[in-house]
């Protein structure tokens, strides 16, 4: 598709949205969205190599680091809406000081520029007390309490997409190994295509205070997951548990130095204790299928390995 670079000019239209991880899968699929609405982009990326693409299709680029309090000010200023992706950390330090600072920076920044509205890329279990891997997301939450613009805590499910690490040993094993256990308890699941969709949606809409929006897809359980991957690669698949005993030393071994937040995140998802909030918090649904991430997911593996 080819857009108009004059219409997609936000001197000329006063609402303009400022998008973060916009290279990533969410933030991509929240500029597409945009963009196909005829909405101007403002790209905020941490190498402005990557921003070449969106400002040939007309969007506005802005460089900033997630530590860059007056980078992101800048980058967050004159905003109609701001989209809050922040990188992913696996490997955490006790006590979390790097989601505490990340908060306080984006606190800062957009107390600084003051922003239309504000859609922050959360997840589910946000509200656990058990301190955990997504324990970093909660910091930051609380973090932007009391912002004095709209917020909303966007709190999707598990990523359907973290299937992509089972592509190979499936495609070659017929086995996938699962963290998620026992392997018939289902555990909720949504495509980051439809949390791109939610989020690009929520930053064209008006409300006032605080919102907490939990995106659900399907509830799916490893064997599931197995069966779908044997349906598609057209030879059987197998979920195997991986042992709890094995995961520090495995996780280890794989150069994790704090592997304690991941290993109780997994157990939050097997003990239930991680799961969407209900009460006041709104509910979407997601309507991308598990096959169909699985099958992109396998097409993608194909054509790397050819």
């Amino acid at each position: 598709m080819v857009f108009d670079h004059h219409t997609l000019n936000h001197e000329e239209n006063s609402l303009m949205y400022a998008i973060m991880g916009i290279s990533g899968q969410v933030g991509g699929v929240v500029a597409n969205t945009l963009l196909a609405a005829k909405q101007p982009v403002r790209a905020v990326v941490r190498d402005a190599g990557k921003g070449q693409a969106w400002a040939d299709r007309g969007c506005e680029v802005k460089r900033a680091m997630i530590e860059d309090a007056s980078a992101l000010t800048e980058a967050f200023r004159g905003a109609e809406g701001v989209f809050v992706l922040v990188p992913p950390n696996f490997d955490p330090l006790p006590g979390f000081p790097e989601a505490e600072a990340i908060g306080k920076t984006l606190r800062a920044a957009l107390e600084q520029a003051n922003p239309g509205r504000v859609v922050y890329l959360s997840t589910i279990g946000a509200q656990a007390s058990e301190p955990n891997l997504l324990t970093q997301h909660t910091i930051i939450e609380q973090a932007l309490a009391g912002l004095p613009m709209p917020i909303a805590l966007l709190r999707p499910a598990w990523f359907m997409e973290n299937s992509s690490w089972d592509v190979a040993p499936a495609s070659k094993e017929g086995v996938i190994p699962s963290f998620l256990q026992p392997l018939d308890k289902p555990v909720p699941m949504v495509a980051p295509a439809d949390i791109g969709r939610v989020a690009a949606g929520l930053l064209q809409e008006t409300w006032s205070g605080r919102r907490v929006v939990e995106l659900k897809g399907q509830r799916v359980t490893p064997n599931e997951i197995a069966a779908a991957f044997a349906r598609l690669l057209g030879h059987p698949v197998q979920a195997e548990a991986v042992p709890r005993e094995s995961w520090e030393a495995l996780f280890r071994s794989q150069g994790m130095k704090n592997p304690t937040p991941r290993i109780r995140m997994l157990d939050g998802f097997n003990e239930g204790w991680i799961d969407f909030e209900h009460g006041n918090a709104e509910s979407k649904k997601g309507s991308v299928t598990l096959e169909t991430v699985l099958k992109a997911l396998i097409e993608q593996n194909r054509i790397k390995g050819a």
